[in-house]
């Protein structure tokens, strides 16, 4: 089940403008385009708990979408601002993340959750578990946020 609680886990928040050539023919955003949007946040979340894509490939995996749940809400239109939220779930057998995207006022417009599951970058084969680095990176953040809360 898709939460937009998320207050409990590590999350990173992007802004953006809808531009014109994320719209269908019926100007609202392709349905397509808001992976792009999760996307954005998703890199920002990894990159605040120092596991970028290089840090991926460094670490020797790859972390393909497995599945994906999307609920549309209200639909994006052009120009909109909306903040764009990735929050952590699950890291250490596989990455869960969900998504919300909000109006300027806070209001859902879109919920989400991706699954990602860890691949060996050069057998393709599924691996099991996370890497140390991810694992100590995110107990790091997590013991910060805690210091700052308490």
């Amino acid at each position: 089940m898709i939460s937009s609680n998320f207050s409990n886990c590590l999350t990173a928040n992007v802004k953006i403008r809808v531009p014109f050539f994320d719209l269908d023919p019926a100007n609202v955003v392709w349905h397509g385009r808001y992976f792009q949007y999760f996307e954005l946040a998703r890199c920002e979340l990894l990159e605040s708990v120092g596991y970028s894509y290089e840090s991926m490939q460094a670490s020797g995996l790859l972390w393909p979408v497995a599945d994906s749940v999307v609920r549309y809400v209200r639909p994006l239109t052009l120009n909109q601002l909306v903040s764009v939220t990735a929050c952590l779930r699950e890291w250490e057998m596989r990455l869960v993340l969900d998504y919300k995207i909000e109006d300027e006022n806070g209001a859902i417009l879109t919920r989400a959750r991706t699954i990602q599951v860890p691949v060996d970058a050069e057998t393709l084969e599924l691996t099991l578990g996370a890497p140390q680095i991810l694992l100590d990176n995110v107990d790091e953040k997590l013991a910060e946020l805690r210091k700052t809360a308490g």
